[in-house]
């Protein structure tokens, strides 16, 4: 069941298409309906929403969302990947036409509608991978742009110091970034918007994007009992098993360890996901395979800059009293000798 029209898209593609990297829209459907229903004869409903989950019955409503039928469909096992919705905090005007979240393609057609019909200036809230790869797409597209950030630095998975180039990247690409603030209200000025931050400043724009995090999407998980963490994250063994019998829960909806603190915190990354849905089939279907806990590994890519990470930032690790140590290498990206050799740096973390 998908609530949506499909089924499997990249969503990591969608800046990049709303920027012209990608040319072609259907280049972002990873796999459509049709070939699941055919290759492996799976019984695909999109446009179909899971409104509530009977334990007792062992069924799911489902409502049909073309047509406002809703009907009771049985299972043996389920497995809830609802996923993760993007923060919209109630702020004054959040609703208001020029204001977006990016999560889906329909997100992206909205998007997309807005850019085509004429866009000088975007503001995008928030500095994390989305917030950043929509600043690339901007520039591509000659559109001025300012990134703001309520944190001190940029990408929070990593120390301040790395993404030191990323910061001067911005600058000379032209992008305005300013730290330490976050919009207070949206408000409408004729066919364009303004940004009220924090300090009052006002950014004037006709695209605001906000990519400020994201929420468990755990409204049926909330109500058929199962539990949830402190950030809402539904609990599973390693099994991918909730706390309800024959329920299952993976992807960016649930709680894991992390491997290195062993503590439980919400990593909505898509490496996880994908093996998360793969350990719950294979325990569905009788083969044990179990989920070993998640480092966080994530990559960008930013106008030929590469940031990669994984593991703990130096902030997890005080905040976990794990004592370790820290080393800085500058090394070449291969050997020198050879020809386009560049530099990169360095940093491990180590106990």
């Amino acid at each position: 069941f998908e609530r949506g029209p499909d089924v499997s898209f990249a969503n990591c593609g969608l800046p990049y298409y709303l920027g012209g990297e990608i040319a072609e829209r259907a280049k972002l459907l990873v796999v459509k309906p049709e070939l699941l229903r055919q290759r492996f004869r799976l019984d695909v409903r999109t446009l179909s929403s899971i409104e509530a989950i009977d334990r007792t019955q062992k069924t799911v409503r489902v409502r049909e969302i073309a047509t406002g039928r809703e009907y009771d469909e049985r299972y043996d096992k389920l497995i809830l990947a609802t996923g993760a919705a993007p923060f919209k905090p109630e702020l004054p005007g959040i609703g208001l036409e020029g204001v977006f979240t990016l999560r889906n393609l329909e997100d992206t057609d909205r998007i997309k509608a807005k850019l085509d019909s004429g866009v000088t200036h975007a503001v995008l809230m928030g500095g994390g991978f989305i917030g950043l790869e929509l600043a690339e797409n901007m520039v591509r597209l000659g559109i001025k742009t300012t990134l703001v950030e309520k944190n001190e630095q940029l990408l929070m998975p990593f120390d301040k110091e790395m993404t030191a180039p990323l910061v001067a990247e911005l600058a000379r690409r032209g992008v305005r970034v300013v730290f330490g603030e976050s919009a207070e209200r949206f408000e409408a000025k004729g066919s364009s918007l303004e940004v009220v931050l924090s300090s009052g400043e006002r950014l004037p724009c006709e695209l605001a994007i906000l990519g400020i995090g994201v929420r468990p999407e755990n409204h049926l998980a909330v109500a058929a009992g199962l539990a949830v963490g402190a950030r809402g994250g539904v609990k599973v063994d390693s099994q991918m098993r909730t706390a309800g019998p024959d329920i299952y829960a993976v992807g960016d909806m649930i709680e894991v360890t992390d491997t290195v603190t062993g503590d439980l915190t919400q990593v909505p990354l898509a490496g996880p996901a994908n093996r998360q849905g793969r350990i719950a089939a294979d325990n569905i279907a009788g083969r044990e395979s179990s989920y070993r806990g998640t480092q966080g590994t994530a990559i960008l890519g930013f106008f030929g800059i590469t940031l990669a990470v994984t593991g703990c930032n130096e902030r997890t690790l005080r905040r976990a009293n794990r004592p370790f140590q820290k080393a800085y290498i500058h090394p070449m990206n291969h050997a020198g000798y050879y020809p386009g050799a560049e530099g990169m740096s360095l940093k491990l973390l180590f106990a």
